[in-house]
């Protein structure tokens, strides 16, 4: 059951006191539908794996380029850990795309 009146919805809570620190709210039995994670560190992670694994999947690229049929570790194997490194930048990519969207999202309605 909710305290609220039917056709008003609820204000959104701050971020700066809606974390694991600092005050908390009541919850309100909707949390998977308003979760809201630590934008902040999720850009700093995003961030430094987003060119760390970028730079792999060039360097596995090129060793599995340069490598010889007789080579161990195989040039498939290699090409795959490229795909997976590039995958993985990829996501990371979305993920400051996505965190940055939302920031400024914030500081928007806080004017």
């Amino acid at each position: 059951m909710s305290d609220e009146q039917p056709g008003r919805e609820a204000e959104p809570v701050p971020r700066s006191r809606s974390g694991a620190f600092g005050r908390r709210f009541p919850r309100r039995g909707t949390e998977p539908w308003n979760a809201q994670s630590p934008l902040g560190l999720r850009l700093l992670l995003s961030g430094v794996f987003l060119p760390l694994f970028f730079a792999a999947a060039v360097l596995f690229g090129l060793w599995a380029a340069s490598s010889g049929p007789g080579d161990s570790p195989g040039r498939g194997v290699l090409t795959a850990i490229a795909v997976m490194c590039g995958v993985l930048a990829l996501i990371a990519a979305i993920d400051v795309l996505v965190v940055v969207r939302r920031l400024r999202r914030e500081r928007r309605a806080r004017v």
